[in-house]
């Protein structure tokens, strides 16, 4: 019988988000993939150092038991099968358990997330990364010079979400940009018992819970709603997440405030944002994802 990833969480991640690969990037998109190639086969005992990411797949990869697998990690790279026994080499010298990947020396990837059935996509490519979402995947384009993960909470995976247009639907976010702030809020007052459309992360988000109330060992999940969203429009958000049996651990509603101090004080794993100016200030804080979904990224 042909093995399956049914229940688990699967996780497609580029191995740039995965792993440090900056020095040898700039080869790549030089357009001289023989050179870096070749630099690739030269470091093949070298480990690459943890990207941006790591923490994140180090922890969910935590979940797992030999009796209960509920994480997959897939590599899923633009990287040539050489450069992928690099990749490979150094999951393994970290203890990560990744055994499955797909390397496609230049060609966009993202068509084997739908074979793969990933929830998740992580990539530093903002093309393939488009390309899921356009296709039905949450993903993210990874800051490679984000800051990376704390290391405060070794039994905790942290992650924090931004609310329109990420876990929920940019139907509010739209009127916002048309008619301006006050309009939005009359529009979330009036519409507070109406549960907002679903969002491209809601997903992950399902995903995340069932891993929380599913534990194996000691780690546990910590989620966090960052949103721009204030007081009258926090209940429409809040609602929504009742409606959907969806519990999150703390919500930030900030009126606008720039997230980064506090995402820097919630220490989170990975952070995922459709805003490209709040990704950039959360960046220097902590470990950032752009979700180029709604109407800001048209």
């Amino acid at each position: 019988m042909a093995a399956n990833l049914d229940g688990q969480l699967v996780v497609a991640i580029s191995s740039r988000a995965l792993f440090d690969f900056e020095e040898e990037n700039e080869l790549f998109e030089a357009g001289d993939d023989r050179a870096y190639m070749a630099l690739q086969e030269s470091r093949l005992d070298l480990p690459a150092k943890p990207g941006v990411a790591f923490s994140l797949v180090n922890k969910l990869l935590a979940f797992n038991s030999q009796e209960r697998p509920q994480v997959e990690i897939v590599v899923l790279s633009r990287n040539d099968p050489v450069s992928g026994m690099r990749v490979f080499r150094s999951a393994a010298h970290f203890g990560l358990g990744i055994q499955r990947g797909v390397f496609t020396r230049g060609e966009s990837p993202w068509r084997y997330l739908r074979p793969l059935k990933a929830q998740l996509f992580l990539s530093t490519n903002e093309a393939d990364v488009r390309s899921a979402l356009a296709a039905g995947v949450a993903a993210a384009r990874v800051l490679p010079l984000s800051a990376r993960a704390s290391g405060e909470h070794p039994f905790e995976v942290r992650i924090a979400f931004d609310g329109d247009a990420v876990l929920f639907s940019d139907e509010a976010e739209q009127v916002f940009q048309r008619d301006g702030l006050s309009a939005f809020q009359s529009h979330e007052s009036t519409h507070a018992n109406t549960p907002l459309a679903a969002g491209p992360f809601k997903p992950v988000l399902e995903a995340l819970q069932r891993l929380q109330q599913n534990p194996s060992g000691p780690m546990r999940v910590r989620t966090a709603l960052v949103t721009a969203r204030s007081a009258p429009a926090h209940e429409r958000a809040i609602r929504t997440l009742m409606n959907w049996q969806i519990e999150v651990d703390e919500a930030m509603f900030l009126g606008g405030l720039a997230k980064g101090e506090f995402l820097r004080e919630f220490e989170p794993d990975f952070f995922f944002d459709d805003q490209a100016g709040h990704v950039a200030n959360a960046a220097p804080h902590v470990p950032a994802g752009h979700v180029t979904s709604g109407i800001s990224n048209r």
